[in-house]
Parts: structure tokens; C-alpha cells; sequence
């Protein structure tokens, strides 16, 4: 059983300090919620929209950055999961840091770069399985166009994922809101998984955010969701075992491992 926090978080750009005190002072009213872990968006450390000076804010990750969550995680009694830029020999990732007090951060690496602008910022990595686990339950982690491709969620799920968590940075436009309220359930559905999706809100100068951030239960139902343009700090419950009756109506990864061992005896 976890409680689990979102938050809908308006980045200062290129701003870190602020962004840390922003991150603190949700971790603090998460934590007294009884939260036991917070999801941030995508590079809510440096804000998404810094543009050129991405590469100058970036940092490594076992910088003064990430030290400042352990700090704020260990002090809250909360784990956390923020976006950077990480900065990896001459190389500059759109990644996600999962901290759990003063433990070693656990890295994501974003593996599918949306559009010219985070093509000219990022590397892409190959997709890769990254886990962790928190009140006994197993947590993955991607960056947001990665949910977007079905093969990533159902590799997670296969690798025996209950939680995805996905800070994202999801621009307004004609189909955002599609994005957020119709795939990002269907790839809960799909995989019998929980899902958070924690987005920007509001105007960063560079780009207008949808809000809408939604935490969505293995059943596709809809746990919390933010609004369109506001901060708001979402909770919901995450209990797996919920969701075993929904598991056998809905049996997709049971019968898919039953094909593939009949095609690979």
C-alpha cells in the first residue's frame, strides 16, 4: 500500500534554487498528507522551457542538485521523483532521478525525444527497464512521448511493474487533452498497471502547459486529475491487490506470456 502524491508544478526556468524550494515545499505538504512518495514533472528542476541553457544548467547525478532532494526526501520522510538534465561526459540526457532518502538515486533516462527542440538539447538513450521499490511496491519509470509508445509500458509491465511514473511536460494543443484523459488510461488499462502522470502548468514563456496531470488505477480508472492551468497536489491510494479481480476479466499479460511460450517452447 502506498499513498501517492502528484505535483502539477509551474517550473521557474532556469532558476534550480527556486525550482528545490517549489519541490520542498510540496514535499512538505505532501509528507503531511501522509504521502510516502511525490512525482514532479519533466525537468522540473532546470524547467522545461530553458532552451539554450540546458546544457549550462546541467548536472550530474551525484551533484549538488540531487543531493538537495536526498536532503529534502530524508528530512520529509518522503521519496521523490524530479526531472533534470543530466549531464553524463560530454552528453546531456532528459532524465528522472527517483530519491529515497539518503540511498543512491535510481536514473531514467528519457528514450524517445520529442520534436527539434528536445532533439537539439538530448541525447536519446536506448529504452531501458528501470526499477525501484517502495512499500513493497515495484515502480518504473518513464518521461513523457515515452508513454506514448505502447511497447514501452507493456515492457515495463512485463518486467513486473505496478507503478509507472511519468513526469512529463505535455504542451497545450489539439490533442493533449486525448493524451492525458483517453491513451495515458488505456496504457493503465492495457497492462494492469497504476499510472501517474505529473505535468507542468501554466506559461514558462516557451511553452503553454496542459495541466491535466492524472493518476489513473490498473482498471483505467481515473484517480485524481488536475486542472488545466493550476498547481494542485493530487493524492490517491495505490494498492495492487485492488485490482486482481480486474487482472482476471481483463487477463492481456497472462495470455500474452501463454502465446509467447507456445511460440518459444
Amino acid at each position: 500500500m502506498m499513498r501517492l502524491a502528484v505535483y502539477q508544478m509551474q517550473a521557474a526556468v532556469a532558476d534550480i534554487d527556486r525550482n528545490l524550494e517549489k519541490i520542498e515545499d510540496a514535499a512538505r505538504a505532501a509528507a503531511g498528507n501522509n504521502a510516502d512518495l511525490l512525482v514532479t514533472p519533466e525537468l522540473s528542476l532546470s524547467g522545461y522551457g530553458a532552451g539554450d541553457q540546458m546544457k549550462s544548467l546541467a548536472m550530474t547525478a551525484d551533484g549538488a542538485a540531487l543531493k538537495a532532494l536526498q536532503r529534502i526526501s530524508s528530512a520529509y520522510d518522503i521519496a521523490l521523483i524530479a526531472g533534470f538534465p543530466e549531464l553524463s561526459g560530454n552528453k546531456v540526457y532528459n532524465s528522472a532521478a527517483f530519491v529515497d532518502g539518503q540511498k543512491e538515486p535510481i536514473i531514467y533516462r528519457k528514450s524517445h525525444l520529442y520534436g527539434g527542440y528536445e532533439k537539439s538539447l538530448f541525447t536519446a538513450e536506448e529504452p531501458k527497464t528501470v526499477k525501484a521499490v517502495l512499500n513493497g511496491i515495484v515502480i518504473g519509470m518513464l518521461i513523457c512521448y515515452d508513454v506514448e509508445f505502447p511497447e514501452n509500458v507493456r515492457r515495463l509491465a512485463m518486467a513486473g511493474v505496478e507503478l509507472v511514473l511519468v513526469p512529463t511536460a505535455l504542451p497545450a494543443g489539439d490533442y493533449s487533452s486525448f493524451i492525458a484523459r483517453n491513451l495515458v488510461p488505456t496504457r493503465a488499462f492495457e497492462n494492469q498497471v497504476t499510472l501517474a502522470y505529473a505535468n507542468h502548468s501554466g506559461n514558462d514563456g516557451a511553452f503553454e502547459y496542459q495541466g491535466q496531470s492524472v493518476i489513473v488505477g490498473a482498471d483505467g480508472t481515473l484517480l485524481a486529475e488536475g486542472a488545466q492551468h493550476d498547481e494542485a497536489l493530487l493524492y490517491a491510494e495505490v494498492d495492487p491487490a485492488q485490482y486482481e479481480g480486474s487482472k482476471e476479466q481483463n487477463s492481456y499479460l497472462a495470455d500474452l506470456e501463454s502465446v509467447s511460450s507456445k511460440r518459444h517452447p
